[in-house]
């Protein structure tokens, strides 16, 4: 695989590099699965479809300032093509947790288009093909998922980088899968058994959301240039931080926000039962000052389904005052994390970057 020159790039380049570098993998790849059969490429196809066709590719561009950060251009003698081969591998990852994702929401669409397991079930209806559409949706969407977390773990190990590289990376590499899938496997479980404990809806925005998304890819890039571990330190606390301020902007974006700026329909975590940070702050402040909006609240979240139902159930969290709290901690959470830069040296472009998707990240609109 060849690619461009990456010491030319501007980092905000990279996630257009790492697009095309996921588009050569895809095409060396296309041969093996030409020889186990057609109805196999077609289910690739939806996978190659999902990965190249949308998402903003911050996890590469996390790890890739990790690598920059710690000097990997200057001082490590690892091909920078063979970096970045090996980050955007977290695409894959990504590929892999959104596609099941998906499935486990029941969602229909996912970037303004159906998800893979309805495109797939639409497909099979439109084939007139034998058995149940949804149920053959489901199932090729998963096994897509799989081949997608399969493909992450030979994209690393094929990626070009050194043996010492591969050997440090090991550890984040291995941290980051088991977080996430452990975060989402905790997410359902809140939901499903109602729990409010406060601590337990933290541990989701920390593993699901915070680790995987910014602190493991900062934490792989920079291990890949051989930082130490005041510098490692440092890109954790960052990313997570920034990364749970990051989370809950969203939990307040996916009760008050406006779904022509989120994308997302009004009220979505009220409708699907989400056990954010919010909701068990909320739930804490109704049983000690209305016991009555407290009972509405255990009583309607998960259960609502009509705009009207939506918006009632929202003007109860807001009453709470809760939203002005979730506000003041992701101001705590956002400076915390940028202080987790100052106490380290790192290159300007770097450091801009970073400090930029940190206030891009945490101050979205509602």
């Amino acid at each position: 695989m060849s690619a461009p020159d990456l010491r030319a790039l501007s980092i905000d380049q990279i996630p257009d590099a790492s697009r095309e570098m996921l588009a050569e993998y895809f095409r060396s790849r296309q041969a093996e699965i030409d020889r186990i059969g057609a109805p196999v490429d077609a289910a690739v196809s939806y996978l190659r479809d999902f990965v190249l066709g949308g998402g903003k590719r911050v996890r590469p561009l996390y790890a890739w300032a990790g690598f920059l950060g710690a000097g990997g251009l200057e001082h490590s003698s690892e091909d920078p093509a063979a970096v970045l081969r090996a980050v955007s591998s977290l695409e894959l990852i990504q590929a892999c947790a959104l596609i099941h994702d998906d499935i486990i929401d029941s969602s229909d669409t996912r970037r303004g288009n159906p998800t893979v397991h309805r495109a797939v079930e639409k497909r099979h209806g439109g084939q007139e093909w034998a058995g149940d559409a949804a149920h053959f949706g489901e199932s090729v969407a998963i096994l897509v998922g799989d081949l997608a977390l399969a493909w992450a773990d030979d994209l690393i190990y094929d990626s070009g980088l050194s043996l010492a590289a591969l050997s440090r990376l090991r550890s984040p590499w291995r941290a980051m899968r088991t977080e996430v899938i452990g975060g989402q496997l905790l997410d359902i479980s809140l939901e499903a058994t109602a729990d409010e404990r406060v601590e337990l809806a933290e541990s989701v925005n920390r593993f699901k959301t915070a680790a995987y998304t910014i602190e493991r890819p900062l934490h792989m890039g920079a291990v890949i240039a051989g930082a130490g571990a005041d510098l490692i330190e440092a890109f954790r606390g960052y990313g997570r931080d920034i990364g749970v301020a990051y989370q809950l902007r969203d939990d307040l974006l996916g009760v008050f926000g406006d779904p022509s700026i989120t994308g997302k329909p009004a009220g979505d975590d009220l409708r699907e039962g989400k056990r954010t940070v919010m909701l068990a702050l909320a739930l804490q402040r109704a049983d000690s000052s209305d016991p009555a909006a407290a009972a509405t609240l255990r009583e309607g979240i998960g259960r609502v389904t009509s705009p009207t139902e939506i918006a009632a159930l929202a003007q109860v969290v807001r009453d709470t005052g809760v939203a002005d709290e979730i506000e003041h901690r992701i101001s705590v959470l956002t400076e915390s994390g940028l202080a987790h830069l100052d106490a380290v040296s790192l290159p300007a472009e770097v450091s801009e970057t970073l400090r930029t998707l940190a206030i891009r990240s945490t101050e979205r609109r509602m």
